[in-house]
């Protein structure tokens, strides 16, 4: 399998319209291995290099299969590349996998073992440690693996180049937790007046993919510094939704301004922003919006303020799903 790893980091940053007083910016993070289908790639493509790339480095992967739990981001980013440089992979995930999540995976050669949707994450988390029990398995270990907050913490430092180290808040929601644990520690190490906004689910049944309820106990990753944290949110799937869509109806006849094109030409960006011509984001990417208009409303950001939050993926990895599935179906 065909994938230029050299495509990973250093992503656009784009201006949104989002009907907030500060400046809102995106980074769009399915320029990460853009053009390879399914969806085109994720933020999470930037973990997978960093855990193979120090999974090598210590002597662990030859021989074994590579073995993850996920909802799909960090499978798709651990299947692609794992397969370009020559691993089997095996992933642990939902019953109810979105048909473009799958369809990459299974372009990518990996096995999929299927837990019922119904017995939440943790039941995936449960699986994967039972395989890893097992001899010939490499465990990822996204949850736990340090590699992932490190990884992001050149998110942080192209963030604060791309900004000109304007940036005055950065919001983005807890999965693993690295994004907003790497990024924070690089923002706060250069103005500590940086608000640094993590969200989570606010029930444990949601729709903001890839994102974990934590709250009353539950499962809380390794790798979620929340030390880092100025503010944690709670959020519904609702408003995230409908930012989502909010941004499809702006973008429908306008062109969004590329605040700095990181390591593509615009060509490229222009080509892969759109999906048969709107701007379609993920539901975390919407949510992100969706906290920066409640800061906004309640008048915590203002028109003094540079926001940046990351578009983790491109709305047609949910073409089935309640966000996109009527527009892409």
């Amino acid at each position: 399998m065909a994938i230029d790893e050299s495509t990973v980091g250093e992503t656009p940053l784009v201006e949104l319209d989002a009907g907030v007083a500060p400046t809102l910016l995106g980074k769009v993070e399915w320029l990460n291995l853009p053009g390879v289908g399914h969806g085109g790639g994720s933020i999470k493509a930037r973990i997978a290099v960093a855990m193979l790339d120090a999974a090598e480095a210590a002597g662990h992967l030859p021989g074994r299969t590579i073995l993850e739990a996920s909802s799909g981001n960090t499978a798709r980013a651990l299947a692609r590349i794992g397969a370009a440089r020559g691993y089997e992979t095996a992933f642990v995930v939902p019953e109810d996998l979105g048909s473009g999540k799958r369809a990459a995976l299974e372009a990518a050669g990996a096995t999929l073992h299927e837990v019922p949707a119904e017995e939440g994450y943790d039941a995936l988390l449960d699986r994967v440690e039972e395989l890893a029990s097992e001899s010939g398995y490499w465990h990822a270990g996204q949850y736990e693996n340090a590699a992932n907050p490190r990884a992001h913490e050149q998110t942080g430092r192209e963030i604060w180049h791309q900004t000109d180290g304007a940036v005055t808040a950065f919001v983005a929601g807890a999965g693993t937790g690295g994004t907003v644990t790497g990024v924070g520690r690089v923002l706060h190490a250069r103005n500590p007046d940086v608000r640094v906004v993590g969200f989570e689910p606010e029930t444990e049944s949601h729709g903001l993919h890839g994102l974990k309820y934590m709250r009353g106990g539950g499962y809380h990753p390794d790798t979620y510094d929340e030390s880092v944290i100025d503010e944690k949110r709670y959020l519904a799937t609702e408003p995230a939704r409908v930012a989502a869509r909010d941004l499809a109806a702006r973008y429908a006849d306008a062109d969004l301004e590329i605040v700095d094109a990181g390591r593509h030409d615009e060509a490229t960006i222009r080509a892969t922003l759109r999906v048969d011509g709107d701007f379609l984001v993920g539901p975390t990417g919407g949510g992100g919006v969706a906290c920066v208009r409640g800061l906004d409303r309640e008048g915590v950001l203002d028109e003094s303020d540079t926001v940046v939050v990351p578009l983790c993926d491109r709305g047609d990895t949910y073409a089935d799903g309640e966000l996109w599935g009527d527009r892409l179906s």
